[in-house]
């Protein structure tokens, strides 16, 4: 499945302007700034510590910013329309599928909860895991059911932190898929990764975060092209980007 190219430029569903946080003395994100538009699979990637869960959790309002704000009509939307499905699973491993989606839906004030568990159920593909208990499904089911969650609030833009991290290649596929389409829709994803293919196979963007900094914000193809690589080797191409960057 490749990434969607979307046709035409829409006014953003979200901007972020100047984007800072800081940890005491350790700045984890300085002046960070770019908008996002309906239908864009965007990339966030960088070494450990460069910020991207940061940044994610920030726009997800997870937690706050230092300085800088994140604005547009996904924050205009109110409550839910920025979803987040954080890189480990904040399910009830007790209860089962429906139950968890059903929790999460009254917690997110969703007006007709039972609807929208199931759509998700639906959406999602997990209608015969419905009434499984969590603990007993297999790591891509549960990261289907953490997509699942963030997306209960019919959400503009969804964050992913880290989405196929525990997953197989098999799952990771179905994933994609399942991204794809919901970007296909007009739903903006971001997502952080350290599978750098899934960057060059599935992104319309990559952002480059290093110790807190946006050095990058375009195409992939475009980095591939100033890392001096060839054969389309995102991976060589990033590599090659920090190192010439000194990171």
């Amino acid at each position: 499945m490749e990434g969607p190219r979307p046709t035409a430029v829409a006014e953003p569903v979200l901007s972020v302007s100047g984007l800072a946080k800081r940890y005491g003395e350790r700045e984890a994100l300085r002046d960070v700034s770019f908008d996002v538009h309906p239908g864009e699979l965007v990339a966030v990637v960088g070494p450990n510590g460069a910020g991207k869960t940061t940044l994610l959790s920030i726009i997800a309002g997870a937690q706050s910013a230092s300085a800088g704000s994140v604005s547009g009509p996904a924050v205009a939307g109110g409550a839910g329309q920025i979803g987040w499905a954080p890189q480990q699973p904040a399910l009830y491993s007790k209860l089962t599928v429906r139950e968890n989606l059903r929790l999460f839906a009254r917690l997110e004030e969703v007006l007709d909860a039972d609807a929208a568990v199931a759509q998700m159920l639906e959406q999602t593909g997990l209608g015969e895991r419905a009434d499984e208990r969590v603990q007993s499904l297999s790591g891509g089911n549960r990261q289907r059911v953490n997509v699942a969650l963030g997306l209960l609030a019919d959400p503009h833009v969804l964050a992913l932190d880290e989405p196929s991290s525990a997953l197989d290649p098999g799952q990771r596929a179905r994933l994609w898929d399942f991204v794809g389409a919901l970007a296909a829709h007009g739903t903006s994803v971001l997502f952080s990764t350290h599978h750098l293919g899934e960057v060059r196979r599935y992104a319309t963007r990559a952002i480059v975060l290093a110790d807190g900094e946006l050095l990058f914000d375009g195409a992939p193809a475009e980095l591939v092209a100033r890392g001096g690589a060839t054969d389309d080797d995102f991976e060589g191409a990033f590599v090659a980007f920090l190192g010439a960057r000194g990171h």
